[in-house]
């Protein structure tokens, strides 16, 4: 009773020391938001194809069939940024059911495809644990050495610059299809057996200024930045503004749902729209 006493009174001075508006204008702490914030695009749930994984650092849709993640997704702002090293210390994820395949490292060895992170380590860095999180298995897929490495990665590092600048991002990233063409320059539909090369790569980032109550300060100008990249040797013969798509476009070919917390009219206006951005 004490405790909600004093609560009240330093209630009480701010409204008598300071006008409401600029009592509004206070900001939390930056905070880590919810992983899943803008809704579950597969209603991923124990279906072995549409296995829901919630971790600390994302939370995935896993496919057992296909031996990779059909999505995953996670919230970056500054508060999951640090000095943690770099771990490279790619692990099987032993969180799977007893009865799935589970991924090993060397299941890619001399395969022409890289360890493809979806939530990349750079994003993970405050800390070793969340970094280590991001070397899991379940949170790799199959790309091309010319995909994952220059032009996937771009995009990777055009999103940390916004939130140096301010911005906090809710991120979900997987693949569709089946083919690839890796280094060792042949159409490759599966790896080691159990793993499906997908043939494009595709991310979806929702942008805020960063803050707080993220769902309700979402308006039909929110910037939108979605991709639909060719898992090949060819990727990046252009930058990654070339691969530009609508959600509604991505949705079409993978039949998830996006961003479905939101109100239906606003949901379709984010979907439809192509943000025009400039980017090294």
């Amino acid at each position: 009773m004490f405790f909600n006493k004093k609560f009240l009174s330093v209630i009480s001075l701010l409204i008598f020391l300071f006008p409401v508006d600029v009592i509004s204008s206070f900001q939390l702490p930056v905070s880590r938001d919810e992983n899943l914030a803008m809704g579950n695009p597969s209603k991923a749930n124990k279906s072995p194809d549409n296995y829901l994984i919630v971790k600390n650092q994302y939370t995935l849709s896993y496919n057992n069939s296909k031996g990779e993640a059909n999505w995953v997704s996670w919230h970056l702002n500054s508060s999951w940024k640090g000095e943690a090293k770099r771990c490279n210390c790619f692990n099987t994820d032993f969180s799977l059911p007893e009865h799935f395949y589970k991924v090993k490292k060397a299941d890619y060895t001399k395969s022409g495809f890289d360890r493809g992170h979806l939530c990349p380590s750079d994003d993970r860095d405050a800390s070793e644990e969340d970094n280590e999180a991001t070397f899991l298995m379940s949170n790799m897929i199959p790309q091309s050495p010319h995909l994952n490495r220059i032009t996937w990665v771009a995009l990777e590092e055009y999103c940390r610059k916004l939130i140096q600048e301010g911005d906090e991002l809710y991120i979900v990233a997987g693949g569709y299809g089946s083919g690839g063409i890796g280094s060792n320059n042949n159409l490759t539909y599966k790896i080691s057996q159990h793993i499906n090369v997908p043939s494009h790569c595709w991310k979806i980032i929702l942008v805020l200024p960063e803050g707080n109550n993220d769902i309700h300060r979402i308006n039909k100008s929110t910037k939108i930045i979605a991709v639909d990249m060719p898992n090949n040797k060819s990727v990046n013969e252009f930058k990654w503004t070339h691969y530009l798509v609508s959600i509604d476009e991505i949705e079409k070919i993978t039949g998830y749902d996006f961003l479905n917390v939101l109100p239906a009219e606003l949901q379709a206006q984010l979907e439809s729209k192509i943000d025009n951005i400039t980017a090294e």
